[in-house]
């Protein structure tokens, strides 16, 4: 039993320095990529989803995610298209590398959070694929929001667009990270509870990373005082938001995190929009 108990040790042992000699900044962000997005991760080996190894790389899986829309809103800006038209173009884009994932979730949150009496019956609908009037309204005015947002901002400056866009995705799905930090899985069997719960410094090196890059591509079109004001727009909504998903649904799922980065994106986008037009 004792030589036993000791190969097991050792073997666990063995198991752990492997994983760990594993973790790298690369392959959680391939991991990220793979939760985020529905680009092509080449050959690097699948693991599940894990949300404390994501976070400090999610900034520059953000980055990637958001690269090829940014690269087609600035095309299309380039060649004489209408502003609205443009934006429209690059945000369709970017629903296709996302697969709709924060499109889904912000409709899937209204349609639970508001359509439901009680946290069972909020839950149940969450689950639900089918979108009703609260989710179709929600995900109408999110893509609406960010085409005119986008639209406004090229009118000012398309490299201003390019920039601003590009932070505020880093800003928002790092921030989104939020909700898992502070609270609990409301269900067993969600993604979000196979993903795991953030643990504090991990967060802290995501939003970390995430504030640096923004502050550098972002910046220098909205001021230090319009990155200050996204931030802590972002922060109020993400309180605001924490709070209402332990009142109504007692904790935390996949669709209600991906919903909070619709909100984040859209409050640092309006916080922008404000702060750009003076400065450029």
């Amino acid at each position: 039993m004792g030589s036993e108990q000791s190969s097991s040790r050792t073997g666990a042992g063995n198991d752990n320095k492997t994983e760990v000699s594993n973790r790298n900044l690369l392959t959680d962000l391939v991991m990220g990529l793979r939760l985020y997005s529905r680009l092509p991760t080449g050959h690097f080996e699948h693991g599940a989803p894990n949300l404390a190894r994501m976070a400090p790389a999610l900034p520059f899986t953000s980055l990637v995610i958001g690269i090829g829309p940014v690269l087609l809103l600035l095309v299309a800006a380039a060649i004489g298209m209408p502003p609205l038209f443009a934006a429209a173009l690059a945000v369709a884009a970017q629903v296709i590398v996302t697969g709709g994932m924060s499109e889904d979730a912000i409709a899937d949150s209204a349609d639970g959070l508001f359509g439901g009496h009680t946290i069972e019956q909020r839950l149940e609908i969450l689950k639900d694929s089918r979108h009703g009037t609260y989710g179709v309204t929600a995900l109408c005015l999110y893509i609406l929001l960010r085409v005119s947002a986008l639209a406004a901002l090229l009118v000012i400056s398309p490299l201003a667009a390019a920039g601003i866009w590009l932070a505020t995705g880093m800003l928002a799905r790092s921030g989104a990270l939020w909700l898992p930090l502070n609270l609990a899985p409301a269900r067993r069997d969600g993604v979000a509870s196979a993903a795991g719960r953030v643990t504090r410094i991990p967060f802290l090196i995501g939003a970390a990373f995430a504030i640096l890059v923004a502050f550098i591509i972002a910046a220098p079109f909205v001021g230090i005082l319009g990155l200050l004001a996204a931030l802590v727009l972002q922060a109020l909504v993400a309180l605001g938001w924490t709070r209402l998903c332990r009142h109504l649904t007692g904790g935390q799922t996949g669709d209600l995190i991906g919903g909070l980065h619709a909100l984040l994106e859209i409050a640092a986008l309006s916080a922008f929009i404000v702060t750009a037009g003076p400065l450029i």
